[in-house]
């Protein structure tokens, strides 16, 4: 598909109206979850063609873009329930008559959106800012131009427009936004972060990850090897918080990893419109090139494991790669790294041997596990359980992983101006 690509003076024009009808939109929160019930029932109606549409554009299996639907009316029902309590000021008892916090919107916020979840990654940041009151610009990745032109369709609103464009564009449009939110690389990320940072702009980041994959000696081995072909090789294994390093202690380490070669090579390979496939092909020729040159590197410096042959087009078979030394590079490709550990304070060195920080999950009893998390570098810790965004929580990550919150409370305001008000 070919799509007509915005100028500047275009995006100023939209960014006008966005104001004009944020003027508005701000007014009524009553109004604002009215338009929310709108979108959910339009999304649940057109779950498949929207499902599709994803899965043609980027190779997701069919079965998991629907599940990225169905998470996005979540995160709907979620805002139904709790926006406008998140919203409502927040009073501190003081020596005046009456003191509080207000939570306003900021104005018009620009989205510079991924191609890996086309609808989540968007949604997690518009629904939030959109709850508050603000106006929304998404700027899509250019591989899923029809689902962020089919998003701005499903939205409906006046307060929201999605415009095709290139991405060195994107950073001057943030001069005449009050916000701008961003996911992809931690390269990109710094520049928008500069930008933002000359202009003053609000900005949250939400940026690469290297996840480690943790597997104390005293874990349910048969648990911990059933969730690691999940944990990794998800979303075609194109996800910032897919378990990347497996760090597994000696004790366990052989059967775990026999486990896992067994895992691995179980995954159904194959068309991803068709509903038993769970791997599909890497979303671009381009993409796929930069995964060959990593596991080249590997190679010179393990052992690694392709556990598929005769792979064509842009497909990367299930891979394991047993190393010793380190490998800091993020790996956005069915590729999982496995390292042996002794002590569970080497498992906490090796977790955080990255400049990534975004999430990390524990696999062993509970209070153990527990124990480590003060000393894990990640802004979210799961225990027995594989990393996963949730509308409920904040998530965000910490050192190259990005800066802000999106979800839950602490996602929905920040986008928001938050004002003292003294009242004698």
């Amino acid at each position: 598909m070919q799509y007509e690509e915005a100028s500047l003076d275009d995006i100023k024009t939209r960014i006008a109206e966005l104001r004009k009808a944020q003027q508005e939109w701000k007014l009524d929160p009553d109004v604002r979850l009215e338009a929310f019930e709108l979108i959910r029932r339009r999304m649940e109606d057109r779950l498949s063609e929207l499902s599709a549409l994803m899965s043609m554009e980027m190779g997701k299996p069919i079965a998991q873009s629907e599940e990225e639907v169905r998470k996005c009316i979540w995160l709907i029902d979620c805002a139904l329930e709790n926006a406008k309590r998140f919203l409502s000021p927040e009073h501190v008892e003081t020596e005046a008559k009456k003191s509080y916090i207000r939570f306003d919107p900021l104005g018009v916020i620009l989205l510079i959106m991924p191609w890996n979840f086309p609808w989540w990654q968007a949604f997690r940041a518009a629904i939030p800012a959109l709850a508050a009151g603000n106006a929304v610009l998404l700027k899509h990745a250019s591989i899923v131009s029809g689902t962020s032109l089919k998003m701005d369709e499903i939205m409906g609103l006046s307060a929201f427009s999605s415009v095709v464009t290139r991405g060195s564009l994107a950073l001057e449009v943030i001069k005449y936004v009050d916000g701008v939110s961003f996911t992809g690389s931690t390269e990109t990320g710094t520049k928008i972060a500069e930008e933002a940072g000359r202009r003053l702009k609000k900005a949250v980041l939400e940026l690469g990850g290297s996840d480690p994959y943790i597997v104390l000696d005293d874990t349910n081995l048969e648990e911990s090897i059933r969730n690691c072909a999940f944990a990794r090789i998800q979303n075609n294994g194109q996800s910032c918080i897919a378990s990347k390093r497996f760090l597994v202690h000696e004790k366990v380490y052989d059967k775990f990893v026999r486990g896992m070669r067994e895992e691995f090579s179980k995954v159904r390979i194959g068309d991803p419109l068709e509903r038993n496939t769970f791997l599909g092909p890497l979303s671009s020729k381009e993409q796929k090139q930069i995964v060959a040159n990593q596991v080249t590197r590997l190679k010179s410096i393990g052992v690694v494991e392709e556990l598929a042959t005769g792979l064509k087009g842009n497909f990367v078979p299930p891979t394991i790669a047993r190393l010793d030394s380190v490998f800091d590079e993020e790996i956005f490709g069915p590729v999982a790294i496995v390292k042996k550990f002794r002590t569970n304070e080497e498992a906490v060195k090796l977790a955080n041997e990255t400049p990534y920080g975004l999430a990390a999950s524990i696999w062993g009893d509970p209070e153990t596990a527990e124990k480590l998390v003060p000393e894990i570098e990640s802004g979210m810790v799961f225990i027995n359980r594989i990393v996963s965004s949730d509308p409920r929580l904040p998530f965000g990550g910490l050192k190259k992983s990005g800066l802000g919150l999106e979800l839950s409370r602490y996602g929905l305001l920040e986008f928001t101006s938050k004002r003292t008000i003294w009242v004698n």
